[in-house]
C-alpha cells in the first residue's frame, strides 16, 4: 500500500489504492471484476452477472430504511492506458505508481486511472460501510466504457429493479450532469471515375496541419477549424480558376476527434504549376486570417510530387469537392434547455482514397432523438445528390435532460446543504452510460456527479484529493435523503 491509503475518506482512498495495482485497460476488466466479486463475497452480499461481464451487487437497505425506493449506483472498471514514451511501463503487469502534487494525486508517467476509478472505490467502500444510512441498493459496474461504451451497450437490463441512478463517472466538482448526447456513424463511399493525366501534367502535393483538433463532442463548440473540409475549400476555390484533377484526398483519423492535418495530390498543366501556386498561397492566407485567434499555428505547405499515371477525372475531382465542401460540420443547434450547450453537432471525421472511390466518415451527436434522426437523414441525402453510396452505424441514445427530476431536486439540496451553494446543472455534448442505461431500463431517473478531475486520458491526469472527500460526502448524504423522503 502506498501514502494513497492514509488520505481523507480512508474507505474510498484505500480501495482506490489497492485498484492502482489491478491491471484494468478496457477489454481487460477480468481482475478487476475478480476483486469486486471477491468483496462482495467477504462482506456477504448478493452479486450477479450478464454475459457482457458487468456485475451487480445488491446490498440491503439499513434498519428503518427497507421501503425506500432502490437507488442504483453505477462506475465502470476500465480505464484507458497511457503513458510517456519515456517511461518503461507493462500496464497488463505493473502496479500504477501514484505520487502527491500539492493538493492533487496524479501518477509517475502514466495515467491514474481515476477515471473511473475513484467512482468504483466509492462504491467498494459503500459495500463495507456499516455507518452509512440507506435504501436497497443495486451496485452497477461496467466494463469497456473507454472504448465505445460496450459493457452498457450489451448490459442485461434485468438485472436491474431500480429506478433511480446515481452515475459516478463526472469529473467536475461542483456540477451535477443531467443529461448527454447521443450519437451515430455515417460513412459515404463516393465512387471515383478514372482518368489518364492530361500531357505536360505537374503534380503538388497540398498539405494542411498543426490545427488544434479536439474532442469532437466536447470541443465542437470552440468553432476550430476542421482541416479535411479547410483543405477541400481551397481546393474548390482553386479548382474555379485552374483546371485540377486529384489523385488522393486523406485526412483525420478517429470518428470522434476533429481532423487536424489533411492533404492531397493535385495534378494541373505545367505552365498552370505556378499559378496554382499563387491560388493556393492566397486561399490559406485567407483561412489562416479567418481562423487567425481559433488555430493560430496552422500550416501549410504546396510542394512538387510525382505525378500519377492514373488520377480522377476532371468530373470526378470537382464531384467529391463539392460533397466535402456541402457536408455540414460543427454546431448544428443549441440546447433551448441548458446555457451554452450543444444540443446537435457533426463531425466531418476522416476522409480515405481507395483506388475506386472516396471513402468519408461522419460522426453526428445530439441530446434530441429526433435531431440525430434529421441530421443524419440530411447527410444521408446530400451524399446521395453527390452519388454516394450511404451507410448508417446504429449509434448509441442520449439521455435528454428532465430539470423536473426528483433524484436532481434531491441533489441539489444536498449539495447546498453540505457546500453551502447551489451546484451548476449541466449536460455534456458527448456520450455517458447513462444513456445507454436509460434506453434499456424505461423510467430510470438519472445524475451523474464526481470529484475534479482533470486532463483524464493522459499521463497528466490527477484528481483533487480534497475534492473526493466532499464528493463521498455528498454520496453519502444522498443515499440517506433518498431514503427518508421515500
Amino acid at each position: 500500500m502506498t501514502f494513497v491509503s492514509t488520505l481523507e475518506p480512508q474507505p474510498v482512498w484505500r480501495h482506490f489504492d489497492q485498484i492502482l495495482t489491478i491491471p484494468r485497460g478496457s477489454k481487460e476488466e477480468g481482475a478487476i471484476r475478480q476483486h469486486v466479486i471477491e468483496i462482495a463475497v467477504r462482506t456477504g452480499l448478493e452479486y450477479t452477472g450478464d454475459d457482457a461481464g458487468n456485475i451487480v451487487v445488491r446490498k440491503p437497505a439499513t434498519a428503518g430504511r427497507e421501503g425506500a425506493p432502490v437507488t442504483i449506483l453505477q462506475s465502470h472498471l476500465d480505464m484507458v492506458n497511457e503513458k510517456n514514451s519515456d517511461v518503461d511501463h507493462d500496464f497488463s503487469t505493473d502496479p500504477i505508481e501514484p505520487k502527491r502534487d500539492g493538493d492533487y494525486v496524479t501518477a509517475r508517467g502514466t495515467t491514474l486511472g481515476s477515471d473511473n476509478g475513484i467512482g468504483v472505490a466509492a462504491m467498494l467502500a459503500l459495500m463495507e460501510a456499516n455507518d452509512v444510512a440507506h435504501g436497497p441498493l443495486e451496485l452497477l459496474f461496467t466494463i469497456d466504457e473507454e472504448t465505445g461504451l460496450t459493457g452498457a451497450s450489451n448490459l442485461d437490463g434485468g438485472l436491474l429493479t431500480g429506478r433511480r441512478l446515481l452515475n459516478l463517472d463526472s469529473e467536475e466538482e461542483g456540477a451535477l450532469y443531467v443529461g448527454c448526447a447521443g450519437g451515430a456513424d455515417s460513412t459515404l463511399t463516393l465512387p471515383l471515375d478514372m482518368g489518364a493525366a492530361p500531357a505536360r501534367a505537374a503534380a503538388l502535393d497540398i498539405t494542411l496541419h498543426g490545427l488544434k483538433g479536439g474532442h469532437s463532442g466536447i470541443d465542437i463548440i470552440l468553432q476550430r477549424g476542421n482541416a479535411v473540409q479547410l483543405l477541400a475549400r481551397m481546393l474548390y476555390a482553386v479548382a474555379r480558376q485552374v483546371p485540377l484533377q486529384l489523385n488522393r484526398i486523406q485526412g483525420g483519423n478517429k470518428h470522434n476527434a476533429i481532423p487536424r492535418e489533411a492533404s492531397a495530390r493535385v495534378i494541373v498543366a505545367e505552365p498552370q504549376l505556378s499559378q496554382a501556386k499563387d491560388l493556393f498561397a492566397a486561399e490559406f492566407e485567407a483561412v489562416s486570417t479567418e481562423f487567425a485567434h481559433a488555430e493560430p499555428h496552422m500550416g501549410f505547405e504546396a510542394t512538387d510530387a510525382a505525378v500519377a499515371q492514373a488520377v480522377w477525372t476532371a468530373e470526378a475531382s470537382v464531384r467529391a469537392l463539392r460533397l466535402l465542401i456541402g457536408l455540414p460540420h460543427g454546431v448544428v443547434a443549441m440546447s433551448y434547455d441548458i446555457p451554452d450547450l450543444v444540443e446537435t453537432s457533426t463531425n466531418l471525421a476522416t476522409v480515405v482514397t481507395r483506388p475506386d472511390a472516396l471513402v468519408i466518415g461522419m460522426s453526428s451527436r445530439s441530446s434530441t432523438a429526433s435531431a440525430l434522426m434529421a441530421l443524419r437523414r440530411r447527410i444521408r441525402a446530400i451524399g446521395e445528390l453527390a452519388g454516394a453510396a450511404v451507410e448508417e452505424g446504429n449509434g448509441y441514445p442520449g439521455w435528454k435532460p428532465d430539470l423536473e427530476s426528483e433524484v436532481l431536486r434531491v441533489l441539489k439540496q444536498v449539495h447546498l446543504d453540505r457546500v453551502g451553494n447551489e451546484p451548476e446543472i449541466k449536460a455534456i455534448h458527448a456520450g455517458l452510460e447513462c444513456g445507454i442505461i436509460g434506453e434499456k431500463v424505461s423510467g430510470m431517473d438519472m445524475i451523474s456527479f464526481g470529484p475534479q478531475i482533470e486532463f483524464p486520458h493522459s499521463p497528466d491526469e490527477r484528481v483533487h484529493i480534497e475534492s473526493v472527500e466532499r464528493f463521498y460526502g455528498l454520496l453519502v448524504a444522498a443515499l440517506d435523503r433518498l431514503s427518508v423522503n421515500a
